[in-house]
């Protein structure tokens, strides 16, 4: 929290963080690899769908 100038502003980050993070954290160590590439390449989709939309 330090490196914000305002609160306001750490919460922006920390929600936005969020998003993007449960977006494409995979827990590995529980399905295949050929499963978790499936997972990510939807990931990957979604978030050039919704960046693309934003811009």
């Amino acid at each position: 929290m330090q490196r914000f100038k305002s609160q306001g502003q750490a919460q922006c980050f920390v929600s936005t963080h969020s998003a993007v993070y449960n977006n494409f954290n995979i827990e590995r160590h529980l399905i295949s690899r050929k499963t978790m590439q499936r997972f990510r390449t939807s990931a990957m989709e979604e978030w050039l769908a919704a960046s693309a939309a934003g811009a």
